[in-house]
């Protein structure tokens, strides 16, 4: 019988929370890390509602990612949490990731959740923020990234639209 396909998504939010992923995902496996270039971390939301991560293009920008290996029970229910089609879109690109059982760097095709552009900066609430930190400790990510994003969001959230 054929092993069902695995496909490969990166995470650059609450999904590097590897517990919470692994409740979220039962089959998911880390595969690597890498960086995306060219790609600002900022949260956005409703404006008067909680806000999320998403990444938008600027060029300069680096996001750093986990790359999961998912199977399609995985991708559901990843598809669910992150309200695609609607809050969020997914993205097809090619990444270069750093392997995790070998240091080895390779391209892989990844698939990435990006917020659907109709809502703006917004602010978290202290609960995700600390679990895309713990993420990002998970990962050995620097947290300074999470807290340049949430002054980004800021500043934007404060200038007339």
């Amino acid at each position: 019988m054929k092993e069902p396909q695995e496909r490969y998504y990166i995470a650059y939010g609450s999904n590097l929370h590897k517990e919470q992923m692994s409740r979220r995902c039962p089959d998911a496996r880390v595969v690597g890390t890498g960086w995306l270039r060219d790609w600002r971390l900022l949260f956005c939301g409703e404006p008067e509602g909680p806000a999320y991560l998403t990444i938008q293009p600027e060029e300069g920008c680096w996001t750093p990612v986990a790359v999961w290996a998912v199977s399609s029970q995985d991708e559901e229910a990843l598809d669910w949490y992150e309200g695609y089609p609607t809050l969020y879109d997914k993205t097809d690109l090619e990444l270069e990731v750093r392997e995790a059982a070998t240091g080895e760097r390779k391209d892989y095709p990844v698939f990435v959740y990006i917020m659907t552009e109709e809502l703006g900066p917004g602010l978290p609430t202290k609960e995700y923020l600390q679990t895309c930190a713990q993420g990002y400790e998970d990962f050995g990510f620097p947290t300074a990234i999470l807290r340049e994003a949430l002054d980004e969001s800021r500043r934007r959230r404060s200038m007339p639209r």
